[in-house]
């Protein structure tokens, strides 16, 4: 039997009419009145790039949202705890399966094209990690996650207000592949498009069409309101920018050939726009289809061993295509929950809340499994769930403190001061 899952940024992730995550922006509604930019299929793998100044040349933020509900515990399974095997008797890994990472816990095997890099220890993992208010909605999971600003009366994204703290913006403060996340809600204008080499001006049909195009259209909005102005203004010098890119081309780093699929079209070209010098200082890509409430499989056949292996192929390019610049770009991986311990009747795992984070990076200090780990004792459980001992936005402070120096607490309010230790200063 074929199992089926929705697209989760088209479709309820649980067939639940509450769970969307499609909803119109005040830069996806600017955009769209310019008609200006004609971008291509729709994608369920979104990549959205928020630029910096031109001369940038620090750290990048990349994230990779595990949309749906990652399951950590079969991701890195706490293999020696005999609570976890009792509790997944058809699905759960086993520890002669696994990769060990240390004495407790063990990599699934779908992930071993990641492994080399946690042993050159530039790769580490965070487990137990949490929201401050745990939930199981997609919905408000994902929109408390990209909020991040629990308690407080602020509505924009922590991306948004993450571009607040740099530099004076450019015109490429911010570009979306695909819809714009919750994440980059609020008064920075980020263009939306589906891909460098899909960017094009609508009802130019050549190359001179569009040389011609962009002439009239810099000309009749340079008088126009800001609204309009702003918008169209960014809009046209991403046409540029991009054309002369689809001009050069791209090749990956010897060896390397990324996954055919949308994640790995998406991680090729933020590796090009990294590799290219043109500003890029963080980048948020979508991979969803992880809310597997049946059929899950186990390590040996089924979804998540297959899903698994689509995300570590995509990585392990895209890491390796970086060459030297890797010492500059980290990559963390986030859901909005994690998946219950024990497994259910249909073979697959409810809505549950701890999980885990992958941190990759040049300045990652890797090889090492993070977070205070509370164990799957049914006196540690949180109503059945893995305990949430770490707030994910700890992990993103420390990222943007030490490798991005900006002042996290601007853009995390109510943040605590503690950290993992996780990656060493830029």
């Amino acid at each position: 039997m074929t199992d089926v899952r929705p697209d989760p940024l088209t479709e309820s992730p649980c067939g639940c009419a509450e769970d969307t995550r499609l909803s119109l922006s005040r830069r996806g509604l600017l955009a769209g009145a310019a008609g200006l930019v004609a971008a291509g299929v729709a994608t369920s793998v979104p990549t959205q790039y928020a630029w910096a100044d031109p001369g940038y040349r620090g750290d990048v933020l990349v994230v990779l949202s595990l949309r749906g509900g990652f399951d950590g515990l079969s991701a890195v399974a706490p293999v020696a705890d005999a609570a976890y095997v009792k509790a997944r008797p058809t699905i759960g890994l086993q520890q002669s399966q696994a990769l060990m990472l240390d004495r407790t816990f063990g990599l699934h095997p779908s992930l071993k094209a990641l492994k080399p890099f946690w042993d050159a220890k530039s790769l580490a993992f965070v487990h137990a990690v949490g929201q401050t208010s745990p939930t199981r909605s997609h919905f408000k999971a994902m929109e408390d996650m990209e909020n991040a600003a629990p308690g407080s009366t602020l509505r924009t994204g922590w991306l948004d207000r993450m571009l607040g703290a740099t530099a004076s913006p450019s015109t490429f403060t911010g570009v979306a592949f695909g819809p714009s996340p919750r994440a980059l809600q609020g008064p920075f204008n980020e263009l939306s498009i589906r891909g460098v080499d899909q960017l094009s001006l609508s009802g130019a049909g050549s190359a001179s069409d569009s040389a011609r195009w962009r002439t009239v259209l810099a000309a009749v909005n340079s008088n126009a309101p800001a609204h309009v102005r702003v918008p169209t203004t960014a809009a046209l010098a991403a046409f540029g920018t991009a054309t002369k890119m689809k001009e050069a081309g791209y090749t990956p780093r010897a060896g390397v050939t990324y996954p055919g699929d949308e994640l790995g079209g998406a991680l090729r070209d933020v590796a090009r726009l990294v590799k290219q010098g043109v500003g890029l200082r963080a980048a948020a890509v979508d991979f969803g289809g992880w809310d597997t409430h049946a059929g899950m499989g186990n390590a040996a056949k089924g979804f998540m061993r297959d899903h698994l292996g689509r995300l570590a192929a995509a990585l392990a390019a895209f890491w390796t295509d970086l060459g030297a610049e890797q010492s500059r770009v980290t990559v963390i991986t986030l859901s909005e929950f994690g998946r219950r311990l024990t497994e259910n009747a249909s073979g697959g795992l409810d809505h549950g809340h701890g999980n885990l984070a992958m941190v990759l990076g040049g300045g990652v200090n890797g090889g090492k499994v993070y977070g205070s780990w509370p164990g799957l004792a049914s006196s540690a459980l949180v109503d059945g769930d893995l305990a949430g001992t770490t707030d994910y936005r700890t992990i993103l402070a420390e990222v943007m403190e030490r490798r991005q120096k900006l002042t996290a607490s601007t853009v995390f309010p109510g943040v605590g001061s503690s950290r993992l230790g996780l990656v060493r200063a830029a």
